[in-house]
């Protein structure tokens, strides 16, 4: 024993020299040690190197140990392996929401810049026309401004977005969610469309899910997509206010799953557009325009004519407007005009009297002739006369009028002016129409619509299990006049 320990004394003294002496591109001393210990053999050819082999591995044998001991790494070998396998971290951006990079967000970064990409750009080139806006609000109501990219998931900032659930708008708000937060919904306006105001709406819900879920924003957001007692629920069965675990199970919607790594992945490219191969995006300009308060119902068509601008223009700075003029029984309501134009417009609008500024419109319904129909009968029920009627349709002197469609043209009356109670015979009807679209079927459109699917075959008169022709425009919806405004007409009346 004393012979081996002076000889280990010795070898150990040896090292040092030994590493000193090898040539230019040899291996590292400690490598070369460690292959001896874990081989046995020899690293080398070399006499020299030989009799260190042998003594480095009856070293080895005397001590006892390992090679991972005897030349220790300096993290445990599990971590070292993990560190082999781990990507370098991607550097994000500057954010007032936590940003997080994982699996699930890379793969919608990915998206977004491959198969997605030129949906993303149109949703990056629309984003400046109303961040500015946007970010604005946000920061009245003391939230985070990159919330405002919650809009760019939703509708990638179209006001005129509509889902098959029948969400509208920029922030998508069910129409019961917006009137929660006092946006105005009926025939003549739908305030979910209108930027500035829904964009104070979707402020105010998303603090109340902030606060509903102690302060994360992942779990706001997610709520905000699937509705809060959704996400309520989730949190109850899995026992887990972490929305990554909640992901992991089957009750979430995978929509609500992707809802947030999409959230995140569109504010990391849209905060650094260049970096993720969207330099050359053409942005539109922010919008800016003024605000007037219109006293009674006015025309668009007048608006436009008083401002000198198109009536487009004025569409476009309004698309909560949904008919040709602005609502009734809104007085202090505020239309959008093209900036630089308010002074001119109350000057000139000032100057037209009350009852000259809102004109009825003629609108036109569709009726299908039925057994007993005379030309005399349909025109009195609608208001007008069979010679309008025969003009409009080209009727000649045929007598065969059943199954035969007539376009009836229908002139709602003012909201403003005396409304007449008339019978029901004598109730003016309006259609709505849906253009149908390949993969549509009768009872998708019944779902989409809130309509029975018997009712819609009976409005279209649709006999038996045909598919429905792409291109073909059909009825989804019917309204009647009543006390000046339109509502759904019942079904067990059409």
């Amino acid at each position: 024993m004393k012979t081996l320990f002076i000889l280990a004394i010795a070898v150990l003294i040896a090292v040092p020299v030994l590493a000193a002496e090898l040539p230019a591109g040899s291996p590292e001393p400690n490598l070369l040690l460690a292959g001896l210990v874990k081989t046995g053999g020899p690293a080398t050819s070399s006499s020299a190197d030989g009799a260190v082999s042998s003594r480095e591995s009856h070293l080895a044998r005397a001590l006892e140990l390992p090679a991972t001991e005897l030349y220790p790494s300096d993290e445990p070998a599990e971590v070292a392996a993990d560190f082999d396998l781990k990507l370098p971290e991607e550097e994000l951006p500057d954010s007032d929401i936590p940003l997080t990079l994982n699996d699930k967000v890379q793969y919608f970064l990915s998206y977004f810049q491959g198969r997605a990409r030129p949906v993303f750009a149109r949703w990056l080139s629309r984003s400046e026309r109303y961040l500015p806006m946007m970010k604005e609000v946000f920061r009245k109501e003391s939230l985070p401004e990159d919330l405002v990219y919650v809009a760019m998931i939703e509708s990638g900032f179209s006001p005129h977005a509509y889902s098959v659930a029948r969400a509208v708008g920029p922030w998508q708000f069910m129409s019961g969610t917006g009137k929660r937060y006092a946006l105005r919904i009926d025939n003549w306006i739908d305030e979910r469309r209108d930027p500035p105001k829904s964009t104070v709406a979707a402020a105010l819900y998303l603090k109340e899910l902030y606060g509903l879920f102690n302060k994360d924003w992942y779990l706001a957001a997610a709520g905000y997509n699937a509705g809060e007692n959704k996400i309520l629920r989730a949190i109850d069965m899995y026992n887990s206010r972490d929305f990554w675990e909640l992901s992991k199970g089957s009750y979430l919607k995978r929509e609500t799953k992707d809802y947030v790594p999409k959230l995140l992945a569109a504010a990391i490219i849209a905060k650094e557009p260049y970096k993720y191969g969207f330099a050359d995006v053409a942005y539109l300009p922010p919008i800016e325009f003024d605000t007037v308060p219109i006293p009674t119902q006015t025309d668009l068509d007048l608006v436009a004519r008083l401002c000198d601008v198109p009536v487009q223009t004025l569409r476009d700075l309004n698309p909560e407007l949904r008919r040709w003029a602005t609502p009734p029984d809104y007085p202090g309501y505020e239309l959008k005009l093209p900036k630089g134009k308010k002074e001119l417009f109350a000057a000139e609008y000032a100057k037209v009297p009350e009852d000259k500024r809102y004109t009825p419109k003629v609108l036109y319904t569709r009726y299908r002739m039925k057994k007993g129909d005379t030309l005399a009968r349909v025109a009195s029920r609608y208001g007008t006369t069979p010679q309008v009627l025969a003009q409009l349709n080209r009727l000649g002197k045929t007598k065969k009028m059943r199954g035969r469609v007539l376009t009836i043209p229908v002139q709602p009356v003012s909201h403003d002016a005396p409304v007449n109670v008339v019978a029901k015979k004598d109730s003016r009807e309006f259609n709505k129409y849906y253009t149908v679209k390949k993969g549509d079927t009768l009872y998708s459109l019944a779902r989409r619509f809130n309509v029975s699917a018997r009712i819609l075959s009976a409005w279209n008169n649709i006999k038996g299990k045909i598919a429905l022709r792409s291109g073909r425009r059909i009825i989804v919806a019917k309204f009647v006049e009543k006390e000046g405004g339109m509502v759904p007409a019942k079904e067990e009346n059409s």
